[in-house]
Protein backbone atom coordinates (compact mmCIF):
# COMPACT_ATOMS: atom_id res chain seq x y z
CA UNK A 1 0.00 0.00 0.00
CA UNK A 2 3.10 2.41 0.83
CA UNK A 3 4.16 1.18 -3.11
CA UNK A 4 1.09 2.37 -4.10
CA UNK A 5 1.01 5.91 -2.60
CA UNK A 6 4.56 6.40 -3.36
CA UNK A 7 4.27 5.60 -6.99
CA UNK A 8 1.01 7.93 -7.16
CA UNK A 9 3.26 10.55 -5.82
CA UNK A 10 5.46 10.09 -8.59
CA UNK A 11 3.69 9.19 -11.15
CA UNK A 12 1.05 11.69 -11.25
CA UNK A 13 3.51 14.83 -11.89
CA UNK A 14 5.61 13.11 -14.14
CA UNK A 15 4.12 13.40 -17.59
CA UNK A 16 2.73 16.05 -19.60
CA UNK A 17 0.80 14.21 -21.59
CA UNK A 18 -2.09 11.86 -20.48
CA UNK A 19 -1.11 8.86 -19.36
CA UNK A 20 -3.07 5.41 -17.93
CA UNK A 21 -1.57 3.64 -14.94
CA UNK A 22 -2.28 0.04 -14.29
CA UNK A 23 -0.85 -0.84 -11.24
CA UNK A 24 -0.12 -4.55 -9.73
CA UNK A 25 -3.24 -4.97 -8.33
CA UNK A 26 -5.03 -4.75 -11.47
CA UNK A 27 -6.37 -1.40 -10.46
CA UNK A 28 -5.55 1.54 -13.58
CA UNK A 29 -5.88 5.51 -12.94
CA UNK A 30 -5.31 8.16 -15.68
CA UNK A 31 -3.14 10.80 -14.74
CA UNK A 32 -3.45 14.11 -16.89
CA UNK A 33 -6.21 15.35 -18.79
CA UNK A 34 -8.30 13.76 -22.05
CA UNK A 35 -7.41 10.16 -23.75
CA UNK A 36 -4.38 8.28 -22.61
CA UNK A 37 -1.95 8.83 -25.25
CA UNK A 38 0.26 5.59 -23.72
CA UNK A 39 -0.50 2.71 -21.02
CA UNK A 40 1.83 1.70 -18.60
CA UNK A 41 1.45 -1.62 -16.99
CA UNK A 42 3.48 -2.92 -13.61
CA UNK A 43 2.75 -6.38 -13.46
CA UNK A 44 4.47 -6.24 -9.84
CA UNK A 45 6.04 -3.32 -7.57
CA UNK A 46 9.27 -2.13 -8.24
CA UNK A 47 10.82 -2.00 -4.94
CA UNK A 48 10.52 1.70 -3.45
CA UNK A 49 13.92 1.53 -2.33
CA UNK A 50 15.32 0.69 -5.64
CA UNK A 51 13.79 3.54 -7.35
CA UNK A 52 15.41 5.99 -4.32
CA UNK A 53 18.85 4.38 -4.80
CA UNK A 54 18.82 5.12 -8.43
CA UNK A 55 15.51 5.53 -10.70
CA UNK A 56 16.68 5.41 -14.25
CA UNK A 57 18.35 1.87 -13.18
CA UNK A 58 15.30 0.09 -11.30
CA UNK A 59 13.21 1.34 -13.61
CA UNK A 60 14.57 0.41 -16.97
CA UNK A 61 15.46 -3.24 -15.67
CA UNK A 62 12.14 -3.35 -14.45
CA UNK A 63 11.13 -2.66 -18.35
CA UNK A 64 13.84 -5.16 -19.86
CA UNK A 65 12.60 -7.79 -17.27
CA UNK A 66 9.04 -7.59 -18.27
CA UNK A 67 7.88 -6.22 -15.10
CA UNK A 68 6.51 -3.17 -16.77
CA UNK A 69 5.05 -3.03 -19.64
CA UNK A 70 4.22 0.23 -22.09
CA UNK A 71 1.50 0.20 -24.84
CA UNK A 72 2.40 2.99 -27.08
CA UNK A 73 5.65 5.35 -27.91
CA UNK A 74 8.40 4.78 -25.59
CA UNK A 75 10.01 8.29 -27.02
CA UNK A 76 6.68 10.21 -26.33
CA UNK A 77 6.63 8.78 -23.10
CA UNK A 78 10.12 9.72 -21.90
CA UNK A 79 9.78 13.34 -23.66
CA UNK A 80 6.92 13.84 -21.59
CA UNK A 81 8.38 12.84 -19.05
CA UNK A 82 11.59 15.49 -19.78
CA UNK A 83 9.05 17.98 -20.58
CA UNK A 84 7.24 18.12 -17.24
CA UNK A 85 8.81 20.22 -14.22
CA UNK A 86 7.62 17.80 -11.96
CA UNK A 87 8.67 14.94 -13.62
CA UNK A 88 10.69 12.06 -11.37
CA UNK A 89 13.71 12.65 -13.99
CA UNK A 90 14.20 16.09 -11.49
CA UNK A 91 13.24 15.02 -7.87
CA UNK A 92 15.98 15.92 -6.39
CA UNK A 93 15.03 13.17 -3.54
CA UNK A 94 15.79 10.74 -6.32
CA UNK A 95 19.08 12.02 -7.86
CA UNK A 96 22.16 10.19 -6.26
CA UNK A 97 25.55 10.24 -6.94
CA UNK A 98 26.56 7.17 -9.15
CA UNK A 99 29.32 5.05 -8.26
CA UNK A 100 32.94 6.39 -9.22
CA UNK A 101 34.56 5.54 -13.08
CA UNK A 102 37.33 3.98 -14.01
CA UNK A 103 38.68 5.45 -17.30
CA UNK A 104 42.17 3.60 -17.50
CA UNK A 105 43.32 2.48 -20.65
CA UNK A 106 42.34 -1.27 -19.84
CA UNK A 107 38.92 -0.30 -18.02
CA UNK A 108 38.04 2.18 -21.58
CA UNK A 109 39.01 -0.78 -23.73
CA UNK A 110 36.30 -3.21 -21.91
CA UNK A 111 34.10 0.06 -22.05
CA UNK A 112 34.20 0.20 -25.70
CA UNK A 113 34.49 -3.38 -26.84
CA UNK A 114 31.71 -4.50 -24.40
CA UNK A 115 29.30 -1.89 -26.89
CA UNK A 116 31.23 -2.33 -30.52
CA UNK A 117 32.07 -5.75 -30.21
CA UNK A 118 28.72 -7.16 -29.90
CA UNK A 119 29.47 -8.15 -34.12
CA UNK A 120 29.72 -6.11 -36.99
CA UNK A 121 26.65 -8.44 -38.17
CA UNK A 122 24.14 -6.89 -35.41
CA UNK A 123 25.25 -3.69 -36.52
CA UNK A 124 24.98 -4.30 -39.72
CA UNK A 125 20.88 -5.27 -39.76
CA UNK A 126 20.13 -2.09 -38.69
CA UNK A 127 22.85 0.57 -39.78
CA UNK A 128 23.21 2.17 -43.02
CA UNK A 129 25.33 0.23 -45.55
CA UNK A 130 27.58 3.03 -44.61
CA UNK A 131 28.14 1.27 -41.33
CA UNK A 132 28.01 5.03 -39.10
CA UNK A 133 27.10 4.80 -35.81
CA UNK A 134 26.57 8.32 -35.38
CA UNK A 135 24.53 11.22 -36.10
CA UNK A 136 23.22 11.80 -39.71
CA UNK A 137 22.49 15.01 -41.79
CA UNK A 138 19.35 14.88 -43.02
CA UNK A 139 19.94 18.06 -46.20
CA UNK A 140 16.53 17.18 -47.55
CA UNK A 141 13.97 16.10 -45.59
CA UNK A 142 13.43 13.27 -48.07
CA UNK A 143 17.09 12.28 -47.27
CA UNK A 144 17.73 8.46 -47.09
CA UNK A 145 19.57 7.24 -44.09
CA UNK A 146 22.76 6.21 -45.98
CA UNK A 147 22.55 9.57 -47.95
CA UNK A 148 22.10 11.47 -44.89
CA UNK A 149 25.27 9.90 -43.26
CA UNK A 150 27.29 10.56 -46.29
CA UNK A 151 26.12 13.64 -46.11
CA UNK A 152 27.53 14.14 -42.52
CA UNK A 153 31.03 12.70 -43.78
CA UNK A 154 31.08 15.26 -46.40
CA UNK A 155 29.53 18.38 -44.33
CA UNK A 156 32.75 17.03 -41.61
CA UNK A 157 35.11 17.12 -43.95
CA UNK A 158 34.12 20.40 -45.99
CA UNK A 159 34.44 21.80 -42.69
CA UNK A 160 38.25 21.39 -42.71
CA UNK A 161 38.69 23.11 -46.31
CA UNK A 162 41.45 20.29 -46.77
CA UNK A 163 43.93 20.55 -49.17
CA UNK A 164 44.95 17.37 -51.13
CA UNK A 165 48.23 15.56 -49.85
CA UNK A 166 47.76 16.57 -46.58
CA UNK A 167 47.23 14.43 -43.33
CA UNK A 168 44.29 13.44 -41.45
CA UNK A 169 43.43 11.78 -38.50
CA UNK A 170 40.34 10.07 -37.18
CA UNK A 171 40.15 9.52 -33.53
CA UNK A 172 37.51 6.76 -33.22
CA UNK A 173 37.27 5.87 -36.50
CA UNK A 174 34.60 3.61 -36.22
CA UNK A 175 33.85 1.21 -39.40
CA UNK A 176 36.23 3.63 -41.16
CA UNK A 177 33.86 5.64 -43.57
CA UNK A 178 35.18 9.29 -42.31
CA UNK A 179 38.56 8.50 -43.18
CA UNK A 180 38.29 6.72 -46.20
CA UNK A 181 36.18 9.43 -47.65
CA UNK A 182 38.63 11.84 -47.07
CA UNK A 183 41.15 9.68 -48.97
CA UNK A 184 39.62 8.56 -51.50
CA UNK A 185 37.68 11.83 -52.42
CA UNK A 186 39.83 14.59 -50.81
CA UNK A 187 43.05 12.79 -51.28
CA UNK A 188 44.10 13.15 -48.04
CA UNK A 189 46.27 10.64 -46.29
CA UNK A 190 44.87 9.24 -43.22
CA UNK A 191 44.94 7.73 -40.34
CA UNK A 192 42.14 6.20 -37.98
CA UNK A 193 42.10 5.00 -34.56
CA UNK A 194 39.97 2.63 -32.46
CA UNK A 195 39.66 -0.17 -29.79
CA UNK A 196 37.28 -1.87 -31.18
CA UNK A 197 38.84 -5.41 -32.62
CA UNK A 198 35.50 -5.79 -34.85
CA UNK A 199 36.28 -2.38 -36.13
CA UNK A 200 39.76 -2.69 -36.85
CA UNK A 201 39.74 -5.82 -38.48
CA UNK A 202 36.55 -4.40 -40.59
CA UNK A 203 38.66 -1.21 -41.73
CA UNK A 204 42.02 -2.71 -41.96
CA UNK A 205 39.99 -4.98 -44.77
CA UNK A 206 38.32 -1.92 -46.55
CA UNK A 207 41.63 -0.15 -46.92
CA UNK A 208 42.52 -4.10 -49.11
CA UNK A 209 39.58 -3.96 -50.71
CA UNK A 210 39.46 -0.17 -51.72
CA UNK A 211 42.98 -0.43 -52.72
CA UNK A 212 43.72 2.23 -49.80
CA UNK A 213 47.29 1.34 -48.76
CA UNK A 214 49.74 3.16 -48.51
CA UNK A 215 47.43 6.18 -48.58
CA UNK A 216 45.25 4.88 -45.50
CA UNK A 217 46.34 3.01 -41.96
CA UNK A 218 44.10 1.86 -39.39
CA UNK A 219 45.43 1.12 -35.40
CA UNK A 220 44.15 -0.72 -32.19
CA UNK A 221 44.97 1.85 -29.81
CA UNK A 222 44.14 4.16 -27.42
CA UNK A 223 44.00 7.92 -27.68
CA UNK A 224 46.37 8.51 -25.17
CA UNK A 225 49.42 6.29 -26.46
CA UNK A 226 49.28 7.69 -29.78
CA UNK A 227 52.68 7.85 -31.02
CA UNK A 228 52.60 9.81 -34.60
CA UNK A 229 54.15 13.02 -35.75
CA UNK A 230 51.46 16.25 -35.96
CA UNK A 231 48.54 15.57 -38.42
CA UNK A 232 47.07 18.80 -40.72
CA UNK A 233 43.47 17.87 -39.91
CA UNK A 234 41.97 15.75 -36.99
CA UNK A 235 38.37 14.72 -36.53
CA UNK A 236 36.62 12.97 -33.81
CA UNK A 237 33.41 11.76 -34.08
CA UNK A 238 31.05 10.56 -31.15
CA UNK A 239 34.16 10.01 -29.17
CA UNK A 240 34.30 12.55 -25.82
CA UNK A 241 31.33 10.96 -24.63
CA UNK A 242 33.40 7.94 -23.71
CA UNK A 243 36.43 9.38 -22.23
CA UNK A 244 34.56 9.90 -19.06
CA UNK A 245 34.81 12.95 -17.03
CA UNK A 246 38.18 13.28 -15.54
CA UNK A 247 39.80 12.33 -18.98
CA UNK A 248 38.33 15.13 -20.67
CA UNK A 249 41.03 17.65 -20.20
CA UNK A 250 43.89 14.67 -21.73
CA UNK A 251 41.45 14.05 -24.28
CA UNK A 252 41.46 17.67 -25.56
CA UNK A 253 45.50 17.93 -25.16
CA UNK A 254 45.67 14.98 -27.01
CA UNK A 255 43.96 16.46 -29.47
CA UNK A 256 45.96 19.66 -29.59
CA UNK A 257 49.29 17.69 -29.42
CA UNK A 258 48.95 15.83 -32.29
CA UNK A 259 47.27 18.75 -34.16
CA UNK A 260 49.91 20.99 -36.06
CA UNK A 261 50.33 24.45 -35.99
CA UNK A 262 47.40 26.14 -37.95
CA UNK A 263 45.93 22.81 -38.13
CA UNK A 264 42.20 22.19 -37.88
CA UNK A 265 39.92 20.08 -35.81
CA UNK A 266 36.35 18.80 -36.18
CA UNK A 267 35.21 17.08 -32.77
CA UNK A 268 31.76 15.71 -32.96
CA UNK A 269 29.67 14.67 -30.08
CA UNK A 270 26.55 14.66 -27.45
CA UNK A 271 26.89 17.32 -25.16
CA UNK A 272 24.43 18.64 -22.89
CA UNK A 273 24.29 22.43 -23.07
CA UNK A 274 22.68 22.75 -19.52
CA UNK A 275 25.90 20.84 -18.28
CA UNK A 276 27.56 17.15 -18.12
CA UNK A 277 25.09 14.77 -17.09
CA UNK A 278 25.42 10.85 -16.33
CA UNK A 279 22.80 8.54 -17.07
CA UNK A 280 22.57 5.58 -14.60
CA UNK A 281 20.81 2.70 -16.75
CA UNK A 282 22.44 3.59 -20.06
CA UNK A 283 26.11 3.49 -18.17
CA UNK A 284 25.51 0.50 -16.48
CA UNK A 285 23.44 -1.62 -19.79
CA UNK A 286 24.57 0.34 -22.76
CA UNK A 287 27.84 2.35 -22.60
CA UNK A 288 29.87 1.41 -20.01
CA UNK A 289 31.83 4.55 -19.27
CA UNK A 290 29.95 7.16 -20.29
CA UNK A 291 29.53 10.71 -19.28
CA UNK A 292 27.98 13.61 -21.90
CA UNK A 293 29.59 16.49 -21.33
CA UNK A 294 28.56 20.43 -21.03
CA UNK A 295 28.82 22.46 -23.51
CA UNK A 296 30.44 25.03 -21.20
CA UNK A 297 32.87 22.24 -20.25
CA UNK A 298 34.46 21.32 -23.58
CA UNK A 299 34.72 25.04 -24.79
CA UNK A 300 36.90 25.14 -21.44
CA UNK A 301 39.05 22.23 -22.23
CA UNK A 302 39.49 23.32 -26.01
CA UNK A 303 40.38 26.97 -24.59
CA UNK A 304 42.26 25.49 -21.80
CA UNK A 305 44.67 23.20 -24.35
CA UNK A 306 45.42 26.40 -26.61
CA UNK A 307 43.40 25.97 -29.36
CA UNK A 308 40.38 28.22 -30.37
CA UNK A 309 36.81 28.24 -31.76
CA UNK A 310 36.06 28.63 -35.18
CA UNK A 311 32.51 27.61 -35.61
CA UNK A 312 29.77 25.76 -33.56
CA UNK A 313 26.66 23.63 -35.26
CA UNK A 314 23.79 21.70 -32.89
CA UNK A 315 22.86 18.90 -34.56
CA UNK A 316 19.53 17.53 -31.72
CA UNK A 317 16.96 17.30 -34.88
CA UNK A 318 19.59 15.37 -36.85
CA UNK A 319 20.19 13.04 -34.22
CA UNK A 320 16.96 12.67 -33.23
CA UNK A 321 16.00 11.46 -36.50
CA UNK A 322 18.56 9.24 -36.74
CA UNK A 323 17.91 7.37 -33.87
CA UNK A 324 14.26 7.00 -34.98
CA UNK A 325 15.83 5.19 -38.32
CA UNK A 326 18.02 2.97 -36.42
CA UNK A 327 14.81 1.88 -34.01
CA UNK A 328 12.49 1.44 -36.81
CA UNK A 329 15.32 -0.55 -39.09
CA UNK A 330 15.90 -2.50 -35.77
CA UNK A 331 12.37 -3.44 -35.45
CA UNK A 332 12.27 -4.51 -38.64
CA UNK A 333 15.08 -7.00 -38.06
CA UNK A 334 13.44 -8.44 -34.97
CA UNK A 335 13.24 -12.21 -36.31
CA UNK A 336 17.66 -12.34 -37.33
CA UNK A 337 18.14 -10.37 -34.02
CA UNK A 338 16.05 -13.04 -31.90
CA UNK A 339 18.20 -15.77 -33.73
CA UNK A 340 20.76 -14.64 -31.16
CA UNK A 341 19.97 -12.34 -28.77
CA UNK A 342 16.75 -13.07 -26.08
CA UNK A 343 13.77 -11.02 -25.46
CA UNK A 344 15.50 -8.63 -22.27
CA UNK A 345 18.29 -7.58 -24.98
CA UNK A 346 15.90 -6.76 -27.87
CA UNK A 347 13.35 -4.64 -25.02
CA UNK A 348 16.97 -2.95 -23.94
CA UNK A 349 18.02 -2.10 -26.65
CA UNK A 350 14.66 -0.48 -28.01
CA UNK A 351 14.49 0.97 -24.81
CA UNK A 352 17.93 2.69 -25.37
CA UNK A 353 16.92 3.71 -28.77
CA UNK A 354 13.48 5.32 -27.81
CA UNK A 355 14.71 6.75 -24.91
CA UNK A 356 18.00 8.81 -26.88
CA UNK A 357 15.51 9.90 -29.35
CA UNK A 358 12.85 11.14 -26.68
CA UNK A 359 16.12 13.17 -25.23
CA UNK A 360 17.40 15.07 -27.87
CA UNK A 361 13.54 15.74 -28.98
CA UNK A 362 13.10 17.17 -25.64
CA UNK A 363 16.50 19.21 -25.72
CA UNK A 364 17.80 17.20 -22.47
CA UNK A 365 20.55 16.83 -24.81
CA UNK A 366 22.49 17.67 -27.69
CA UNK A 367 24.99 16.76 -30.67
CA UNK A 368 27.22 19.54 -31.67
CA UNK A 369 30.15 20.05 -33.80
CA UNK A 370 33.27 21.99 -32.65
CA UNK A 371 35.03 23.78 -35.43
CA UNK A 372 38.27 24.38 -33.79
CA UNK A 373 42.05 25.52 -34.78
CA UNK A 374 45.43 25.17 -33.58
CA UNK A 375 46.65 28.76 -33.61
CA UNK A 376 44.08 31.86 -34.07
CA UNK A 377 40.17 31.03 -34.68
CA UNK A 378 39.77 29.54 -38.21
CA UNK A 379 43.30 31.20 -39.50
CA UNK A 380 43.73 29.53 -42.33
CA UNK A 381 39.93 28.87 -43.06
CA UNK A 382 37.58 31.16 -45.46
CA UNK A 383 35.75 34.03 -43.80
CA UNK A 384 32.55 32.69 -44.27
CA UNK A 385 30.44 29.60 -43.80
CA UNK A 386 29.81 29.04 -47.27
CA UNK A 387 32.70 27.42 -48.53
CA UNK A 388 31.33 24.13 -46.86
CA UNK A 389 28.42 24.28 -48.93
CA UNK A 390 29.42 24.54 -52.40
Amino acid sequence: MIDKVFYKQILSKSFNIPVRVTYWDGKSEVYGEGTPEVNITFKEAVPVKEIMRNASIALGEAYMDGRIQIDGSIQKLVKAAYDSAESFFYNSKLKKFLPKQSHSEKSSKYDVQSHYDLGNDFYKLWLDPTMTYSCAYFEHKDDSLEQAQMNKVHHIIKKLDPQRGKTLLDIGCGWGTLMLTAAKEFGLKVAGITLSEEQYKFVKQRIVDEGLEGQAEVYLEDYRELKHEPFDYITSVGMFEHVGKENLETYFKTISKYLSNDGVALIHGITRQQGGAYNGWINQYIFPGGYVPGLNENLKHIIDAGMQVFDIETLRRHYQHTLEIWDENFKQHLDEISEKMDEKFIRMWDLYLQACAASFESGNIDCIQYLISKGPSGKNLPRTRDYIYE
